[in-house]
């Protein structure tokens, strides 16, 4: 079905483009696809217009609502995703007296007491908090996040609320399926509000990647800290979509976008425990004066996502087979992860790929900007397909559809989308999540040698394929390709 609908779509175009350029004199305006088209992005953005402002009166959840929907940038009509982005910018700040507040009901002293200076101006402000600097009385430059007074009580008043209004949505609109927001508002409102499960997700993330050198996770200060006052080591840098940041600070942008890949590779495919809100202000990249490495710093541990083990294998392997483009996997995991004939939009939701590209492999070549352009109008024309497809796949999948969207958009703003050495990661952790998930499952020494033979074999191939891509591009591999090409001129 979703097939069909698709070829229906692209042929349609194609007729569309073949027709307009055969005809010089004919007027766009007369073609009724471009007029229900302008009617449909009037009307999103009406609509988007509106929502903006619900969530910027009601403030708290709901501004948390539509930051979630400004992020998915592959998935909604752009009309909906470029008017929500705002909210990042837009979320409520608390007063100086609320801060007082806040901190003298949790710590028991007043903010002269605990800090030898506080800085009134947040250095960010989001919808469930806010964050300042400030210098602890033995020296020590923090940051102190700050719970706005009202969002405890307010919150579950406004899932409720938020229930009904989709609920009232849905009887005029029955394609309207977007009740998997209240779901997982429910279940991840609470956990962001304790602060201090924030500081344990920081721990936790840390200690697991603490072989990747690049990664610097604030250290968390639980003395002074409670579940809406987190106090953690002061960290600054630019935003990780700064491209100017980084020249300015001799920093190189495909080694960021390169070790942002690792680093999300290896919490979704290997570990199974996603931070999910990769937004540019949460992560921050500095180079660091004595070694000259880049850093990146993961800032905003209050969402993570726990996958499945067998979610989390089906996903892998998923993956495995839109890297190779073997098409039957695709669809087998697809239908596995909740996709049913909706297989062929799910793959091109999840790569953010026309699924003329997943047929060729997303691998082969980068997003063009006309591709590029193509996909976020789909968005808008398959909106009801779209939102089935988010509320019939595993729950867990939907954070991670929004990170994924974030990724890109870091991504893009990098210049280093779709780029090989993003795929060859994926694929390296891929391989090494399902060797590992098979040793367990066996008991068979001989069977795990095997595996483990196979599991070397498959990265050494990746690592022979990432030295020719290497040598391709570099210097040294374009004088053996001149050198050759001179010796094959000169035997003939």
């Amino acid at each position: 079905m979703a097939r069909r609908a698709l070829k229906l779509a692209s042929l349609a175009a194609a007729t569309t483009g073949v027709y307009l350029y055969g005809n010089e004199f004919l007027d766009p305006n007369d073609f009724g696809v471009v007029r229900v088209g302008r009617a449909i992005a009037t009307v999103h953005l009406r609509s988007a217009e509106r929502l903006r402002e619900l969530c910027c009166a009601n403030r708290g959840t709901f501004i948390k609502v539509g930051q979630h929907l400004g992020a998915l940038d592959y998935l909604l009509p752009e009309e909906y995703t470029r008017t929500l982005k705002v909210l990042h910018s837009q979320a409520p700040q608390s007063t100086r007296q609320e801060v007082e507040q806040v901190i003298r009901e949790d710590l028991g002293k007043e903010i002269k007491e605990l800090f030898a200076s506080f800085e009134d101006t947040p250095l960010g402000a989001a919808s469930l908090a806010q964050v300042h600097k400030a210098v602890l009385q033995d020296g020590r430059t923090v940051a102190v996040k700050v719970q706005h007074p009202k969002v405890q009580a307010q919150s579950s008043k406004d899932i409720l609320l938020m229930e009904v209004l989709l609920l009232v949505v849905k009887q005029i609109f029955p394609d309207f399926e977007f009740m998997w927001l209240v779901e997982e508002a429910k279940k991840n409102l609470p956990l962001e509000l304790d602060f201090l499960n924030e500081g344990r997700n920081a721990e936790k993330v840390a200690h697991m990647l603490k072989d990747f050198d690049f990664l610097k996770v604030p250290r968390i200060y639980w003395e002074l800290s409670t579940r809406r006052v987190l106090l953690m080591e002061f960290m600054e840098g630019g935003q990780v979509n700064d491209r100017a940041y980084m020249k300015r600070n001799g920093i190189d942008v495909n080694e960021i976008s390169r070790n942002l890949g690792k680093l999300y590779s290896e919490m979704i495919f290997v570990n199974g425990f996603v931070h999910c809100d990769p937004h540019p202000g949460n992560v921050l990249v500095k180079k660091c004066p004595a070694s000259g490495k880049a850093h990146i710093i993961l800032l905003d541990h209050g969402l993570y996502q726990v996958l499945s083990e067998s979610f989390r294998m089906d996903y892998c392997r998923l993956w495995q087979a839109l890297i190779k483009a073997d098409m039957k996997r695709v669809q087998k995991y697809s239908r596995r992860l909740g996709a049913g004939d909706l297989y062929p939009l799910f793959a091109c939701m999840l790569t953010a790929r026309s699924w003329e590209s997943v047929n060729r492999g997303i691998d082969r070549s980068p997003v063009s900007a006309s591709e590029d352009v193509e996909i976020r109008s789909n968005a808008a024309a398959y909106l009801p397909q779209i939102t089935q497809l988010l509320n019939n796949v595993p729950r867990q999948m939907l954070l991670l559809l929004k990170t994924n969207d974030l990724l890109r958009g870091i991504e893009s703003a990098l210049h280093t989308r779709a780029s090989a050495s993003s795929f060859l990661n994926m694929s390296r952790c891929c391989i090494r999540a399902v060797s590992t998930y098979q040793r367990s499952k066996n008991r068979s020494l001989y069977r795990r040698a095997q595996i483990s033979l196979t599991e070397a074999l498959s990265l050494w191939q990746i690592n022979l394929y990432e030295l020719f891509l290497w040598l391709k591009g570099s210097r040294l591999g374009n004088w053996v390709v001149a050198l050759l090409s001179w010796m094959h001129h000169s035997t003939h």
